[in-house]
């Protein structure tokens, strides 16, 4: 579980296949901080810590995550946003956070509002039912409200803390971010085209 308030970003510095899985070696800063085994936040996609050496550590994902979110765009010098998960005694700043990705969405315009940034994304049209004005989403692990609510669009705003401490700066027109949609929102979905029933 996690809170969508990223900790650091970290670097992919090398990529490997075997069979249907990805490997991926990530340098970062709060390396040292890890233990194998540890459940860890990679743009949003709950991965295992598998192995630390140094300041990089190394994370799988399999077949069905690769086709869900935007790791297979992923290459060399790709920048993650990265969130260790949620302590119980610590205060929950973003929203509750699963790290199980839901789909991506495309950016679809950028604007520099002279203080904040505008994005504007488009999600694939059966999941509009799951995006409310001013409920949380949380893009590249990253917990943000929504805006300016369209069929299948919304903006969201990104403060300058964000913008220089997350992968949110490398993000622009055309590129693919994972989202994950409110957990209670899609249980309220379930219940309700369940017919109500517990």
């Amino acid at each position: 579980m996690f809170t969508g308030i990223i900790e650091a970003t970290g670097i992919i510095i090398g990529i490997a296949g075997k069979g249907t899985n990805k490997t991926f070696r990530v340098q970062s800063s709060m390396a040292h901080e890890l233990k194998p085994d540890q459940s860890l936040s990679h743009n949003g996609v709950c991965l295992t810590v598998e192995a630390i050496k140094g300041n990089e550590h190394i994370v799988t994902a399999i077949l069905e995550t690769l086709e869900v979110t935007n790791l297979e765009d992923w290459a060399p010098g790709t920048i993650v946003n990265l969130e260790r998960c949620l302590q119980m005694n610590g205060r929950l700043d973003g929203h509750i956070v699963q790290g199980h990705v839901d789909a991506t969405a495309v950016c679809e315009t950028v604007k520099d509002k002279e203080g904040s940034w505008e994005y504007c994304f488009r999600i694939p049209g059966r999941f509009r039912h799951l995006v409310i004005e001013k409920g949380s989403i949380c893009l590249n692990g990253i917990s943000l409200t929504i805006f300016n609510l369209e069929e299948d669009k919304f903006t969201v705003g990104i403060i300058p803390y964000t913008f220089e401490h997350t992968n949110m700066q490398q993000v622009k027109p055309g590129d693919k971010v994972n989202i994950e949609f409110d957990v209670i929102g899609k249980y309220v979905q379930r219940m309700h085209f369940a017919g109500n029933t517990i």
